[in-house]
């Protein structure tokens, strides 16, 4: 039977992580860099598709495998806007049809004016992002592929808008999802325009935010305590004391985060008053009512996030993945006769895959809408149709 408490198995199985080719990107208005998109502009001079495992669909920042990017994933724009947008108008927001959705999770759609230092949530889908409703139990397939987003009437006017799209899964290893759409705005009603800032999690120096294991109040917190932030096309400031040169973005005091988050150069990381930091342990659905903000400008990549998705320790994964691989790879001849096998360990059924839970095979989960599970050196993972597995 297919529960939530299998979730808390794949939480700390780092062989879930190779499931990257099925995650998922919005195609329309088109993300910077994306070989998916519609109606794409020119590729910037010298630049290139957002291809490979690390490519268009996959998190800019993993909990437990690292490789994080700079927030967009790409910090150079499009040369021209990839759509032209009216404010008060209705918007659809299209994503890859060929994804895998982790159970839903928070998803946020937000608007920056001076090229992603800054962004203003501009509308949410909280809870059960891709799904519309909560789930009988763990699934990667999408019940939602579209939003429609009525834009606030009082967005400036730039052909030098960003929007953004955010998103940290209710299942699997600890994500964060980010893209970028460089768009024009026009016909708006003021010069600024004020909201949310965005929440930021499982990334270098933010909050982790647990598997929600069926609790879809998970991490819920850290977006009602966001802080409100002013964006303009003549800069940016929040209702705080920071600058207004920085980025706001939502976050938690510096220690609520556990020990696999991947090491940042701290003295490039913004500081954070600790005095009230929940415990590790805590989840997020009970993080304190009153959270910090952490600065964080993206202009300038830190020391360990690189536009690559190396990190300060090349390629660094937790000694748990490690852990898992080598679980993978000593256990993968299992005696299926008998039907036994090691707790956490995955596998390939058909073109979906199957998971260890009390020494026995679970029933079989679905691979996104497009894509097959596929075995290479000890790993499993979610593949598109058609594609050659590295």
């Amino acid at each position: 039977m297919k529960s939530f408490a299998v979730a808390s198995i794949i939480a700390y199985s780092a062989v879930l992580a190779k499931l990257a080719a099925g995650h998922t990107s919005f195609i329309t208005p088109c993300p910077r860099y994306s070989p998916v998109g519609e109606n794409c502009p020119a590729l910037p001079a010298g630049e290139s598709l957002d291809t490979g495992d690390k490519g268009i669909n996959a998190p800019i920042g993993s909990v437990q495998l690292g490789g994080n990017m700079p927030l967009c994933r790409h910090t150079t724009p499009w040369p021209t806007p990839a759509a032209s947008w009216t404010a008060g108008e209705e918007v659809t927001i299209k994503f890859n049809p060929s994804s895998a959705i982790h159970s839903g999770g928070h998803c946020q759609f937000s608007i920056s004016y001076d090229n992603g230092k800054t962004f203003a949530v501009i509308h949410e889908e909280l809870r059960y992002c891709f799904l519309g409703s909560k789930p009988s139990g763990l699934t990667n397939t999408p019940s939602i592929s579209e939003y429609k987003i009525k834009l606030p009437k009082d967005l400036p006017n730039s052909d030098k808008a960003v929007f953004a799209w955010t998103w940290v899964n209710a299942s699997g290893n600890r994500e964060f999802y980010m893209n970028c759409a460089d768009v024009e705005i026009k016909g708006g009603s003021s010069s600024s325009y004020s909201g949310k800032a965005v929440t930021i999690a499982n990334y270098p120096n933010y909050p982790t935010i647990p598997e929600f294991n069926g609790d879809y109040e998970t991490g819920i917190k850290y977006y009602e305590d966001a802080k409100n932030i002013t964006v303009s096309p003549s800069g940016s400031s929040s209702s705080g004391s920071q600058g207004s040169s920085a980025a706001y973005f939502a976050s938690s005091d510096s220690s609520d985060k556990t020990s696999a988050a991947p090491s940042a150069d701290t003295s490039a990381a913004p500081s954070a008053d600790t005095s009230a930091a929940p415990s590790d342990s805590a989840s997020a659905s009970s993080a304190p009512a009153s959270t910090t903000q952490q600065a964080y400008d993206a202009s300038t990549t830190p020391a360990d996030v690189s536009e690559s998705g190396s990190t300060a320790e090349t390629d660094s994964v937790s000694p748990n993945a490690h852990a898992a691989e080598s679980a993978v790879e000593s256990t993968a001849a299992v005696d299926d006769a008998s039907g036994s096998c090691a707790d956490g360990l995955m596998r390939c059924s058909g073109d979906g895959y199957q998971i260890c839970v009390g020494g026995q095979w679970s029933d079989d989960y679905s691979c996104g809408v497009g894509t097959v599970c596929r075995g290479t050196e000890g790993h499993i993972f979610c593949d598109f149709v058609g594609s050659t597995a590295a």
